[in-house]
């Protein structure tokens, strides 16, 4: 189980990086941040996500390798040498407690600092300038649609940019810049960053219009207009554990039950898979497996449901997840009961009929 919970690991986190990648991409296409900090910005992100995704492994691999199990009928031989499914608990214990510590490492310290370091880093980047995140032979429109960037390389030893395209629409005027290289400087009184075009030619006017000027120049210093500033308020997910478990805050307590709930959920899902593992010799597996998924998606579902209704406040914090984990974990025992004691998961009713 342990193998195959680190190869269902990789495929979903492989899954996760391709498609966070490929945001993070889109917003470096943007200019928002540069393209060197993607990979980091990835790492950041799968580390917080790791306490939802470690759970839902150890699902599937249990579903994985007790399914094979009864499929080979290596179930049926060792329950005809008295080793039956609640033998299986010892062992499977083990793993949900390794599983469970390493879920609450993560839950409770890793996750948000991850999500504090990833979120002090895009703050840092979409508060920058507009010519931060220019990609070398990629066009790039400014924020507001009003001027584009066009740089064809960017020499890292002499740290300048090369064979550079402007756009500048202002005061009615269309102008376009371009110049062999430049490079950023920032003016020391005014804390303005600037663009320092070297030997080029500026042209200025509007379309159709016979009024054009054109400028050949030495050196053409063009003002960088600075972005928005974002509030420096970090998302309540990236709070520190230690501050929101001592907070009366609905949203806080909210993220701090949570963050409970992402470790309870551990043991219940250990139970429900041996439960749906079962598949007869002569019978797929699908519908066991289908409904397996089921109960994941219900249960995880209505956790986030329950937690964004004690955010808003509108449930005591104290039985608005507890509850939940109560009821799946007594369908979960009911569910293994009846598989361990070789009885169908949904109870057969019979209907009896006098007779007239």
């Amino acid at each position: 189980m342990l193998h195959t919970s680190v190869a269902v690991t990789l495929v979903i986190l492989t899954i996760f990086l391709v498609v966070r990648m490929l945001g993070f991409l889109h917003q470096a296409a943007q200019g928002d941040i540069p393209v060197e900090s993607v990979l980091v910005l990835v790492v950041l992100k799968l580390v917080g996500y790791l306490d939802v995704i470690l759970p839902l492994m150890l699902y599937i691999a249990i579903l994985m390798v007790m399914g094979r199990w009864h499929r080979d009928n290596e179930m049926t031989v060792l329950s005809a040498c008295g080793v039956g499914l609640v033998n299986f608990l010892k062992p499977l214990s083990f793993l949900v407690a390794l599983v469970a510590t390493v879920v609450a490492i993560f839950s409770f310290y890793l996750t948000p600092l991850s999500l504090t370091a990833g979120w002090s880093l895009e703050m840092e980047y979409r508060n920058r300038s507009e010519i931060s995140g220019v990609i070398p032979g990629v066009f790039m429109e400014t924020r507001k649609g009003k001027g584009v960037y066009f740089v064809e390389r960017f020499d890292k030893e002499a740290n300048r940019y090369e064979n550079v395209f402007v756009y500048k629409s202002s005061f009615g005027k269309e102008g376009i810049v371009v110049a062999k290289h430049a490079y950023q400087r920032i003016d020391e009184m005014t804390g303005d960053h600037f663009l320092v075009l070297k030997n080029g030619t500026r042209y200025e006017g509007n379309p159709g219009e016979p009024d054009y000027r054109i400028l050949d120049y030495e050196s053409y210093a063009l003002r960088i207009e600075p972005r928005s500033q974002i509030p420096s308020i970090a998302p309540v997910k990236a709070r520190p554990s230690s501050e929101i478990r001592k907070s009366n805050n609905p949203q806080l307590v909210g993220e701090w039950h949570w963050r409970i709930a992402k470790v309870m959920v551990v043991p219940v899902l250990g139970l429900f898979a041996l439960g749906f593992s079962y598949s007869a010799p002569r019978s797929g597996r699908i519908l066991n497996t289908l409904f397996a998924f089921l109960i994941y998606f219900v249960y995880t579902n209505l956790l986030g449901f329950a937690v964004a209704l004690v955010k808003k406040g509108r449930v005591d914090p104290n039985t608005g997840l507890w509850w939940i984990h109560g009821v799946f974990l007594l369908l979960a025992l009911f569910l293994f009961y009846r598989r361990a004691n070789n009885l169908s998961l949904v109870p057969r009713l019979r209907l009896r009929f006098g007779s007239g």
